[in-house]
């Protein structure tokens, strides 16, 4: 069945090169409003799904790009393994391929690495049709370019990801969430304090009144990190991580204001912009809502040696991730060419020129 669907798509994106017809990418639809509007021709890969290969004592899985999060999850918590870098859904039928193209990561990310630090390897379909594999399914896989990375989030501009191999890992023995009152200026010192110190952290969150801090590991660490850190345990600290900041059903997030993601240094200043913060990853991820304008957004971000992105609501038709230099941009299009010669994969999901 794998191989049918994979001659299918192969077979799709081969008559599209034909005839030129651009290709929209899509899987279950979890992430259609994040990143710039796309258009094309639905190419659907939700039928190439399943664990091609799952190796509990070696650590690693590898599974086709229409497999569930859901389904892979559920097989890794079997046996007492996960996803480390805690990827968002953002929908009931999100993928393994969008979550990889998209380069999706939760809260876990600043303490225990990104999506693209556990992939391992991919088997991807070219514009130009070819079926290429790369990497393979162990860390230490040097040999050429690290092209399995570089797929991840590049939201399909590059190639469609029909398998992905992942490095996981086993569940933290011991976890507890701690609560305590700070304000914003406060909380940043607090959690790069901690930063530090050889303290279990694995998620840190401050909502403008409260800081939450996650301990993970050793039941005898995680308790004597609590002794340091301090504050009031949260009786329902799994569903506050994975519900209210993973998938975004804090208040913070609710309403149609344009939400952006701002990346900076964890100990940079609070940022001078109008609207409402939401900080994560130590200070390294900062969440914005506000009706500012874009350039002003992205001017501050940089000086501040950062970046900002649109996630969600406001005009996706135009600038959504920040604006490329030109030399980077043009190093961005020389490998789309690479790639995708005719532009026929979601053409202008990044950047209206790639």
């Amino acid at each position: 069945m794998s191989q049918d669907q994979t001659r299918i798509l192969q077979e799709q994106v081969l008559a599209a090169a034909a005839d030129g017809t651009r290709l929209d990418i899509r899987g279950c639809g979890s992430k259609r409003d994040l990143g710039r509007s796309a258009a094309g021709a639905p190419l659907d890969v939700t039928g190439h799904r399943g664990i091609v290969s799952y190796e509990p004592k070696e650590l690693v899985v590898t599974a086709r790009c229409g497999t569930t999060l859901e389904e892979l999850e559920a097989e890794l918590a079997r046996r007492g393994q996960m996803l480390a870098f805690e990827p968002p859904r953002f929908g009931a039928g999100a993928t393994l391929g969008g979550t990889i193209a998209a380069g999706l990561s939760g809260p876990r990310r600043a303490y225990a690495g990104s999506a693209r630090d556990f992939v391992l390897g991919t088997r991807v379909l070219t514009g130009r049709g070819e079926v290429l594999r790369f990497g393979g399914e162990v860390m230490k896989n040097v040999a050429g370019y690290d092209i399995s990375r570089l797929m991840t989030g590049a939201w399909g501009t590059l190639g469609v990801l029909l398998e992905v191999s992942l490095k996981v890992l086993p569940h933290p023995a011991g976890e507890l969430t701690l609560v305590q009152s700070r304000g914003t200026a406060d909380a940043l010192e607090a959690m790069n304090r901690w930063a530090g110190r050889p303290l279990p952290l694995s998620a840190t969150c401050h909502d403008g009144e409260r800081l939450y801090v996650r301990l993970s590991g050793a039941a005898s660490a995680v308790e004597q990190a609590r002794a340091v850190i301090g504050g009031e345990p949260l009786e329902d600290g799994a569903g506050f991580w994975s519900d209210r900041i993973r998938e975004q059903g804090h208040a913070f997030f609710a309403g149609g204001t344009p939400l952006w993601r701002l990346a900076l240094p964890s100990a940079a200043p609070m940022p001078a912009l109008p609207g409402k913060w939401l900080i994560e990853w130590g200070g390294g991820q900062r969440w914005l809502r506000s009706d500012a304008e874009a350039e002003t957004i992205r001017s501050v971000a940089a000086r501040l040696g950062g970046h900002a992105t649109l996630f969600r609501h406001g005009d996706r038709t135009g600038p959504v991730f920040h604006p490329l230099p030109a030399p980077l941009l043009a190093l961005h299009r020389r490998l789309k060419n690479a790639f995708d010669p005719q532009g026929l994969l979601n053409p202008g999901r990044m950047y209206a020129e790639i």
